[in-house]
């Protein structure tokens, strides 16, 4: 698998990834190479804004592709980001996201083969996010945001 490096943090990317239509939701954002286990994907990268610009761009219309980095900083994907601002949600998801030196990085929660999607669980989005889970798993809560099931 061809890795490179995480910036500043020495752990290794999978470069095989790529977009494509998802079942899911719109696009979504596929392995194109045997990812393991517990190997670090990609880092969501996008501008870096505010908690009070965040929630004014969640406000406008259209799809919101903005993160929590921490309490006060956000990143929104659709702006100078990469091709993990299509990683849809699943309530049994094959991937996770950890904060590393200030970088959000992908890893995988298990093996991800070529051609299946990844995924993550967005857990709590914005309050005012009211997205309809998609999913179809068996453990599918039926809402994206936890707090609104």
């Amino acid at each position: 698998m061809r890795e490179g490096n995480v910036r500043g943090g020495g752990e290794r990317l999978a470069i095989g990834i790529s977009v494509k239509k998802s079942r899911l939701h719109g696009f979504g954002c596929f392995a194109t190479v045997h990812i393991p286990k517990n190997c670090a994907i990609r880092e969501y990268a996008g501008e870096r804004i505010t908690r009070t610009e965040a929630m004014r761009r969640m406000k406008q219309p259209g799809v919101k592709r903005i993160s929590e980095l921490d309490a006060d900083l956000y990143v929104d994907g659709s702006v100078r980001g990469n091709d993990t601002q299509y990683i849809n949600h699943s309530c049994e998801p094959n991937a996770d996201v950890f904060i590393i030196d200030g970088f959000m990085i992908f890893f995988a929660l298990q093996e991800i083969v070529p051609g299946e999607e990844i995924t993550v669980d967005y857990l709590n989005s914005f309050d005012e996010d009211r997205a309809v889970c998609q999913c179809r798993t068996a453990s599918c809560r039926r809402s994206i945001n936890q707090q609104a099931a």
